[in-house]
């Protein structure tokens, strides 16, 4: 008889059904980060474990917070904190996919951003996982609608982040709610010496775990540009023209930076949006909504304000200041060339940023591809303009609004083909949906003068 590979899912001690539903989801090997993680946390062991956005990290405590589950007992057995709520929604979602093979986990988000009154509904009814950000889970617990005596497992997801946004305090506050005798999971990215700080408050002899932030030359193609500190901005729309990419993000290293690039990108005729860490929850869901459906070329955006994202087909990336940490730009740069795609990581350094390239150069174990700035010539005399347009409309789920009560208004009510109309995004008070440029106010004034499922509706054009 062969034992079973140590990257199969079958080598753990997984429930057949768990199994059954991991095949089916196309979980067909553990990824690094599991098949490092998952034996000691189903074992119960505290843990520290190094690894990026996308590496599988939440199936690597997903699986483990799953089998400590009791299904029958209706209390809240596992808490995970994130950083933000876009990261607690991607998270719960990967939760209940996870735990479809279960009879009736029930898994809450509580995030900032929307009403008390309505998750104070939610919890009254009863949970087994909360998924939530540390200020609104304080909040909940101060007021004593969450109860944690029966929970047995911590999450703490992107740790480092929480400390970049100030949560420390937070943190050992939520913590030292939590029962004594329960599991911590702590996933990070970086390592930050606040880490070591918050884990010899709370953690009991955790192992720790890094798995190598390194991406196959053949996905990502890197290359440098060295450059003056005064000609930067203006070498990123050449960057921009030279290798038209669909979908960029370009990192900064400051708020400040952020906006001048994004003024003189759009003075240049790009379409592009700034993410950074003051923007109100609704600007902030609507940038990310646009980038994400290719309303938008460029997201400019700081590391604090980016992480926790994933954005799927993401061309290139642009390090347009070299961050001082190295294995920052990794996880930058490890955004593009996801699921087998490849992708373009492009870095422009002036003479005072060299040191911090070496010591990118030492983690990746090679040395920079250097190319000159007068190479970068327009490869078209057309402007790089986003092929969609987001229609914004005035109502979301609370209005009982679907995905397809808006495609089948733009379809079988006005005529326009399913090519016409891109990604639908139902919020809780709003919708946003992606159509073809050409006809973005045409849909607008027309969505105005019609109904969806019956009702009257707002609508605008986002324009930047």
């Amino acid at each position: 008889m062969t034992t079973a590979p140590q990257t199969d899912f079958s080598a753990l001690p997984l429930t057949p059904a768990t199994l059954a539903n991991l095949t089916q989801l196309g979980y067909t090997a553990m990824t690094p980060i599991q098949a490092a993680c998952l034996p000691s946390a189903l074992l119960g062991k505290d843990i520290i474990a190094q690894a990026k956005t996308g590496s599988g990290k939440t199936a690597a405590f997903a699986l483990a917070l799953l089998a400590n589950l009791n299904p029958r007992r209706f209390a809240v057995q596992t808490m995970v904190l994130c950083p933000t709520r876009e990261l607690a929604d991607q998270v719960t979602t990967e939760i209940r996919r996870l735990a479809r093979a279960e009879d009736n986990i029930k898994v809450v988000t509580l995030c900032g951003g929307v009403p008390l009154r309505g998750q104070f509904a939610t919890l009254e009814h009863g949970a087994h996982i909360v998924v939530g950000t540390p200020g609104r889970l304080m909040d909940h617990l101060e007021r004593g609608s969450l109860k944690l005596d029966a929970l047995n497992t911590l999450v703490l997801d992107e740790a480092d982040r929480m400390l970049d946004m100030g949560f420390f305090e937070d943190i050992v506050k939520v913590a030292k709610q939590c029962p004594k005798e329960r599991q911590t999971l702590l996933f990070s990215a970086t390592y930050p010496e606040g880490i070591a700080k918050l884990s010899a408050q709370f953690m009991k002899e955790p192992i720790t775990i890094k798995v190598e932030a390194q991406h196959s030359d053949s996905q990502i193609e890197q290359r440098w540009y060295e450059v003056k500190s005064n000609e930067r901005l203006h070498a990123v729309g050449l960057l921009l023209a030279h290798f038209r990419p669909a979908s960029t993000i370009a990192f900064c290293n400051t708020k400040a930076q952020c906006r001048d690039l994004v003024e003189v990108l759009r003075g240049q005729g790009f379409s592009a949006l700034a993410l950074f860490g003051e923007l109100e929850q609704r600007e902030r869901d609507q940038v990310l909504v646009r980038f994400a459906n290719r309303s938008c070329s460029v997201l400019v955006a700081t590391d604090v304000a980016a992480r926790g994202l994933d954005i799927a087909n993401l061309e290139a990336v642009i390090n347009v200041d070299v961050t001082p940490d190295s294995e920052v730009h990794v996880h930058r740069i490890g955004r593009t060339g996801r699921a087998g795609e490849s992708g373009l990581a492009l870095n422009l350094a002036s003479m005072n940023e060299m040191g911090y390239v070496g010591k990118i150069e030492q983690l990746q174990g090679r040395e920079s591809d250097w190319h000159p700035v007068s190479e970068l010539t327009p490869a078209s005399k057309e402007p790089l303009v986003p092929a969609m347009t987001t229609v914004h409309i005035q109502g979301g789920r609370k209005e009982k609004i679907r995905p397809g009560d808006v495609l089948g208004a733009l379809t079988a009510d006005l005529g326009y083909t399913r090519e016409q109309v891109g990604k639908i995004n139902v919020n809780e008070w709003s919708t946003y949906v992606a159509v073809d440029r050409n006809i973005a106010q045409q849909v607008a004034s027309r969505l105005n003068d019609g109904k969806i499922k019956g009702k009257s509706v707002k609508v605008r054009v986002l324009e930047d």
